[in-house]
This record gives C-alpha cells, structure tokens and sequence, in this order.
C-alpha cells in the first residue's frame, strides 16, 4: 500500500497558524510548577483514597463490584508509580544541578 497524499484521502489540509499574541491568540492562565505539582499531589490521594474506600465496601459486603474495585486498585497503584518517577526524576535533576560547578 502506497502513501497517499492528504488531498487524495479527502482530508481538509491545515491552514498557517495564527501568528503569536494576533488577533487568534486567546490568553491562557498557565499555572505555576508548584500548583501542578500540587494538583498531582492532591489528584493521587484522591485515587488512594476511592480504591480504600472500593476496598472497604468490598469487604463489608456493601459491593459486589469487585471488577471496578479492581479498576480502582490499579488506576491509583498507577498514578503512584508515576508521581514516585516525577519524584525520582526531580531528585536526579536536583542533584546534578547541585554538582555543577560556577
């Protein structure tokens, strides 16, 4: 199968881009590292504590879900893992900056 251009497949083709700071441009509020880290933060304790919970009513007999209890379980166990390797990867950014020499 060949390449095919995009006019032949009956895709529109994109325009040029609005130019920086035109009259396109909206102003979006960009948040600071902190807040992101912070919404992180917060977002997977959030995770944590649904799954607990999941957890909890599962062994209560309150659910019987134990497939969205499953879910629950391994969607926070994932977003763990990624703030521990944001974490890690800060901490090796942090040490090499300290090891530079002025």
């Amino acid at each position: 199968m060949g390449v095919q251009s995009v006019a032949q497949i009956g895709l529109p083709g994109v325009g040029p881009l609005p130019a920086a700071g035109g009259a396109g441009a909206r102003a979006v509020p960009e948040k600071s590292f902190k807040d992101v880290m912070v919404d992180s933060l917060n977002e997977v304790n959030r995770l944590q504590k649904e799954a607990d919970a999941g957890v909890q009513r599962l062994l209560t007999g309150e659910t019987d879900q134990m497939a969205e209890v499953f879910a629950a379980s391994n969607k926070a166990g994932i977003a763990f893992d990624m703030l521990m390797e944001v974490r890690n990867r800060l901490v090796e950014a942090y040490r090499e900056i300290q090891q530079m020499r002025v």
